[in-house]
């Protein structure tokens, strides 16, 4: 009797991966149809020049291969308000089919959660496709500064280029002047941080608040000769390339401040990610999770990457999602602190 049973079970569970196995087949058959002979552009909330540019120029070269039905992939740039246009763009304007994929400013999500109202849009409603890499930033100044630590920054203004208001460009000094009572003053308005370095460049201003990678890729000769100085690290630890320069976390004075340093500055954990839009079919999400996470596997993409002076320090579309969920995840307490003091538009 046991023996018919089990015979019995197996029967079914082969009737059961039969029945299953068309369906998977139709959905990959379904999904390759979809994107055959499709344009998909990747929406990069910032200008031509920078890191988020330059990535996703990467990714547009590559992930079309993997995608199936292998569309044409193009970056579009559209900057403004610190990648917020390309935000809300994504989430109310942007077809909800798979067929647009985006990529914003790392402290976009944690601005609309504390509520920019230039914010139209839910991160946590996205469809997160991957994370190609942290991006810790630093605050530099010129060699020629008379500031020579972050110390010094307390009693003497320190003048910085920046562009928008949303930006971690300008949202780490002007959170630094909140929490840590740095003197930064922030110059608004440059197109992009390799505008913004050149203007530090000519003497315009002291220095300039960026991404690591984007400072090495645009302009390593200014490490390697010091040409500039770097002040802080913004990350949740230090870069091993910089292990003698604090982090802004570290710094901070009293366990509510650290706390909301951590926060804020956890962002970089953020980094260089993709998503699509809300209202997906599944499937297309699922094709282009693994689209990424095959591409991010391809010797020549992580080449192409390091080239441009970046790297491939990845998280998969699932840890993603996980992890923007967790900003809805603080508590109301210190959400509230937050609030009070990161600049976000009322």
């Amino acid at each position: 009797m046991a023996r018919l049973q089990n015979k019995e079970s197996m029967l079914a569970v082969t009737l059961v991966l039969a029945t299953a196995m068309p369906s998977i087949a139709a959905n990959a058959q379904d999904v390759s149809a979809f994107y055959a002979g499709k344009t998909v552009p990747l929406i990069v909330g910032f200008p031509t020049g920078g890191g988020s540019d330059l990535f996703g120029r990467a990714v547009v070269r590559h992930i079309g291969t993997y995608i199936p039905g292998s569309p044409r992939v193009i970056l579009q740039n559209m900057p403004g308000a610190g990648s917020i246009i390309a935000a809300n763009y994504m989430f109310n304007t942007a077809p909800k089919d798979g067929t647009v994929l985006g990529g914003i400013s790392q402290g976009a999500p944690l601005g609309a959660k504390l509520g920019n109202a230039q914010s139209q849009f839910d991160p946590a409603k996205f469809n997160w496709i991957g994370r190609l890499a942290p991006t810790p930033a630093v605050t530099m100044v010129r060699s020629d500064s008379k500031v020579d630590s972050i110390e010094q920054t307390l009693s003497r203004e320190v003048t910085l280029s920046a562009t928008g208001a949303g930006s971690t460009v300008s949202l780490f000094p002007a959170v630094m002047n909140k929490v840590l009572q740095t003197k930064f003053k922030i110059i608004l308005g440059y197109k992009g941080s390799a505008e913004a370095m050149l203007a530090m460049d000519r003497g315009e201003v002291e220095g300039h608040s960026t991404s690591w990678v984007l400072v090495n890729s645009i302009h390593p000769d200014w490490i390697q000769t010091g040409k500039v100085r770097i002040l802080v690290q913004h990350g949740l630890s230090r870069m091993p390339e910089l292990p003698n320069v604090p982090t802004s976390v570290e710094i901070a004075k009293g366990d509510d401040n650290r706390a909301i340093m951590h926060a804020i500055m956890a962002s970089s954990e953020i980094g260089h990610s993709y998503f699509t839009t809300p209202d997906v079919p599944t499937e297309r999400v699922a094709a282009l999770r693994k689209a990424f996470d095959d591409m991010i596997s391809e010797p020549q993409f992580v080449s192409d990457v390091v080239r441009t002076g970046g790297e491939v320090r990845p998280l998969t579309g699932e840890a993603m999602q996980k992890l923007i969920g967790e900003l809805d995840a603080m508590s109301p307490a210190l959400l509230e602190r937050i609030k009070e003091i990161y600049p976000v538009s009322e």
